[in-house]
């Protein structure tokens, strides 16, 4: 699964790259997942609510995160386990996942469409293992 930046995001980054707009990246990140996709303007759809959904919260910088350049691809993924807590009911079929700067709305930064769709029901437990979430720039 290779995830792209929201235009959001590119805009932030774009203008602090050529001096219109310093963009301080948030020291945490929210993993959060949804049902539906997430739109280039950072729209997500089915985000779940209640049994005991929340999104998961992950440090900003290198113990959380790897860097490497290979082939000319530029490549970011989680350096560790990214664990939800356990569902206590269904949470739909899980077919995205996103990273935001808020535990709650705020800006969704960059997300993916899994490789393959999971239902979670209640007693599951949602983790993405260490790499599992990888985004690039190439």
């Amino acid at each position: 699964m290779t995830g792209s930046f929201t235009n959001y995001l590119e805009e932030k980054l774009l203008k602090d790259l050529f001096g219109i707009l310093a963009f301080s990246p948030p020291s945490t990140f929210y993993i959060g997942v949804c049902t539906g996709g997430v739109a280039e303007d950072g729209t997500i759809t089915g985000e779940p609510s209640g049994n005991g959904y929340a999104r998961v919260s992950v440090g900003n910088g290198d113990s959380n995160w790897d860097y490497s350049q290979v082939a000319g691809v530029t490549k970011i993924e989680n350096h560790s386990a990214i664990a939800f807590a356990e569902a206590t009911g269904s949470w739909g079929t899980i077919t995205d996942v996103f990273i935001a700067d808020a535990s709650s709305g705020g800006n969704v930064l960059a997300f993916a469409t899994l490789a393959s769709s999971k239902a979670i029901g209640s007693g599951d437990t949602l983790q993405f293992d260490a790499g599992d979430l990888e985004f690039t720039l190439d």
